[in-house]
């Protein structure tokens, strides 16, 4: 079983930034990769950014130069940092994890983190 634990959310004002971080936990596998996702208030759960084993990066269009994704000295760990945040990116933010490429290439997760809230606001 694996668990994550996402932490650094909180309360920040427009254009401000933050730092969620995430910790995978209970494997000693290498993961194909990991991912960021956010539900916003009344959505469905979306994709924010990916990293793979290798390095390689995705983003959603709407955070595309404004969030980045980057892994840990320890692969087990990703960080996601956060700038220019817009009210619009007020959500409870969740990691994940991809362990096959199966998986990966589908998008479905085998590993959810609790989630971590981000509010923006002034």
């Amino acid at each position: 079983q694996v668990q994550l634990a996402e932490s650094g959310g909180g309360l920040v004002q427009p254009g401000g930034s933050l730092r969620l971080s995430c910790a995978a936990s209970g494997s000693i596998f290498t993961m194909y990769g990991m991912g960021w996702y956010r539900q916003c208030p009344g959505k469905q759960r979306e994709l924010v950014a990916t990293i793979t084993s290798a390095g390689d990066t995705n983003y959603a269009d709407s955070v595309k130069g404004r969030f980045t994704i980057s892994r840990g000295n320890a692969k087990n760990t990703v960080y996601l940092q956060m700038n220019s945040l817009k009210s619009e990116d007020t959500a409870v933010y969740y990691c994940a994890t991809y362990w096959g490429v199966a998986n990966w290439v589908k998008k479905s997760p085998d590993y959810w983190g609790q989630g971590t809230q981000v509010t923006v606001s002034s």
